[in-house]
This record gives C-alpha cells, sequence and structure tokens, in this order.
C-alpha cells in the first residue's frame, strides 16, 4: 500500500500573522488561499488576519499594468520585476482576471511565463483567484495585497487584460496604472478616446524594436498627439514611452515614469488622498456585494422574484413597483399600497 500523504495542520492565527511577517512565502501562499476561501470558517479567520496585519500595511509601491493579450505583458512583467529586483526590491505580482469569474481560471499570473521572477527568492506570483464576479476577484486581490505588503514586498504589481471593468478596478486599487500597447495605434488608439486616458497615468508601447521600432515611434507619437487633443482632467498628462521587453530596453525608463508619477502624486498629497478614497471606494463596495448577495438568497425574495420578474419582462408591472414588493419582502421599506 502507498503511503497516505500528510496532512498539513491547521495554522492557528498566531502561525499565520508570524509567517507573513517574517516574509515566509509557503506561509504566504497559505495566507493567501485562506483569503480566497469561501469557507464561513476561513472567511472569520481571514479578517483576524487582515486586522493583525494591518499596522504592516501601505508600504509597498502598488502599480496596475494592462495590455491586450499579445502585447508582451508577461514578457514585461517578468523583466521589469528582475529589474526591481536587480536594484533590491522585493517584487509581488497579482492578477484580477475577467475570465476566471467564467472558466473558474486563470490566464493571468502564470509563473511559466515569469520564468525570471518566478525563480527568484524576491518575487512571488499569484495567479487571479476564481472568486465568482468580478467584484469578488477584485476584493480578493485587494486582500492579498495588503498580506503581500505585510510580508515585506514593496512593490506589488497587479496586471489585468483588455479595456473595460477590470481596469478600473485595478486602477482603484494601486497608486499609478500603466498600459502596455503594441507598436501599431489603430483600434488602441480609439480605446484611449472611449476612457482609457481617464485611468492611464503612463503609456509604454512595448516591442519597440527590429523592424518595429519606426512603428512604436509614430505610435508613441500618435498617443501623446492623442492626449493633448482629447485634454484630461487631471494636471499631469500620461507619460508615453517606447520600450521592448524581449529586448531590455527601456525599461528602466518606463519605471523611472512610474516612480515620477508616484512621487509627485506623494509630494503633492494626492497619493494619501488617493489612497484614503480607495478604503472607502473598497468599504462601500464589500458592503454593496454583501447586501446584494443576502437579497438574492433571501427565502421570500426568491420566491417573490419568481413571480414579479416574468411580468416585468413582459412589460405587465413597473419594474419601480416590483422592485418596491421585493425590497418589501426584504425587510426595506412598505409594500406598494394598492388602491
Amino acid at each position: 500500500m502507498s503511503a497516505r500523504p500528510p496532512v498539513r495542520r491547521e495554522l492557528s492565527l498566531e502561525d499565520y500573522v508570524a509567517g507573513v511577517r517574517a516574509g515566509d512565502v509557503g506561509m504566504l501562499a497559505r495566507a493567501l488561499t485562506l483569503i480566497e476561501s469561501n469557507r464561513p470558517a476561513h472567511h472569520q479567520l481571514a479578517q483576524q488576519l487582515l486586522t493583525e496585519l494591518m499596522p504592516a500595511t501601505g508600504g509597498a509601491t502598488r502599480v496596475g499594468i494592462s495590455g491586450v493579450p499579445g502585447v508582451g505583458k508577461s514578457t514585461f512583467i517578468d523583466v521589469l520585476g528582475k529589474h526591481l529586483i536587480d536594484a533590491g526590491r522585493r517584487v509581488a505580482v497579482l492578477a484580477v482576471d475577467p475570465s476566471s469569474t467564467v472558466t473558474g481560471g486563470s490566464i493571468l499570473g502564470d509563473k511559466t511565463r515569469m520564468g525570471e521572477l518566478a525563480a527568484s527568492p524576491a518575487a512571488y506570483i499569484r495567479p487571479a483567484p476564481s472568486a465568482g464576479t468580478l467584484g469578488g476577484v477584485a476584493q480578493k486581490t485587494r486582500e492579498s495585497l495588503l498580506v503581500c505588503e505585510a510580508a515585506g514586498f514593496d512593490v506589488v504589481l497587479i496586471e489585468t487584460v483588455g479595456v473595460g471593468q477590470s481596469e478600473t478596478m485595478v486602477a482603484d486599487m494601486t497608486d499609478c496604472f500603466l498600459a502596455l500597447m503594441l507598436p501599431t495605434a489603430g483600434d488602441e488608439l480609439q480605446a484611449i478616446k472611449r476612457g482609457l486616458l481617464e485611468l492611464v497615468d503612463v503609456i509604454a508601447v512595448n516591442k519597440a524594436d527590429g523592424p518595429n521600432a519606426r512603428a512604436a515611434d509614430v505610435a508613441a507619437r500618435q498617443y501623446r498627439n492623442a492626449i493633448d487633443s482629447i485634454g484630461s482632467r487631471r494636471d499631469d498628462a500620461p507619460m508615453v514611452i517606447t520600450c521592448s521587453a524581449r529586448e531590455r530596453l527601456r525599461i528602466g525608463d518606463v519605471w523611472d515614469a512610474v516612480e515620477t508619477c508616484i512621487a509627485r502624486r506623494r509630494d503633492s498629497g494626492e497619493l494619501e488622498q488617493r489612497r484614503q478614497r480607495q478604503n472607502l471606494n473598497w468599504l462601500r463596495a464589500i458592503v454593496r456585494d454583501r447586501l446584494l448577495a443576502a437579497f438574492e438568497s433571501h427565502p421570500s425574495v426568491r420566491e417573490l422574484r419568481a413571480e414579479l420578474e416574468p411580468a416585468v419582462i413582459d412589460s405587465e408591472l413597473p419594474a419601480e413597483v416590483a422592485a418596491t414588493r421585493l425590497l418589501a419582502a426584504f425587510g426595506v421599506g412598505e409594500e406598494p399600497r394598492s388602491e
């Protein structure tokens, strides 16, 4: 008979706190698994852990990195992370992956695509949690960010993909948002006009090497012109830089732009205000998500929804009236009076 694998002992709150604060990567991984768990018993322990670790959080540089598939994001993060480690930094990579809410897996945070970082004791890579909804993924990622900071990582890179809600969520948990672009503007230039400009702080046109170098310069110029013509809600317009992760060209320049952005915000007091605003948004998002979950799982609400929703769909009942009745069943407000 083959021997049974050893059963890992249950860790106490003190074990988790001591291990994370000591920078033990194995304990960090277990702590993040605890944070990501949906089991009620784990949820309570995770809350206690976060509370204990809070005094040790807030010291890291938080940077969001976005880019469409094929832009070279994994290679860029791998090379940037190595650049930072060579400068004495400890780097954690987390992911907000919209696909994980559908597939249950992750296309981001893949250690096999970040070979140098994965091999470094000064780095930690964590794929996106499978949390059921993008809001759930974002919440778990925020909490993971705090745990990584408490473990002594002084740079936390949060990667996401595409243009949309996931990028907004990443921007709302980081100090600086970096968008990686391909060396052909086209549709990506339109994406900036549609809203990315409101989020991005640094634009890096990647793959600016060999035959793509000239196209990258043209694309960078187009982005700068678009920024000038569109204008910005901020005084600090996004910086545009060309780089090549594959050839390790101007990666340091990209990071210098990130640090310049953050330093400017720190000196003006905007960084502190930004983090305070993010904390408040975080609180409100958690309350909103939990209220919605409680509402949707309420027995009286579930029973009444089966009756009211078809009537709303068929335009037989105003949505306002149906909402009032559902909220009354949940215990908020009163049933509408019948004449």
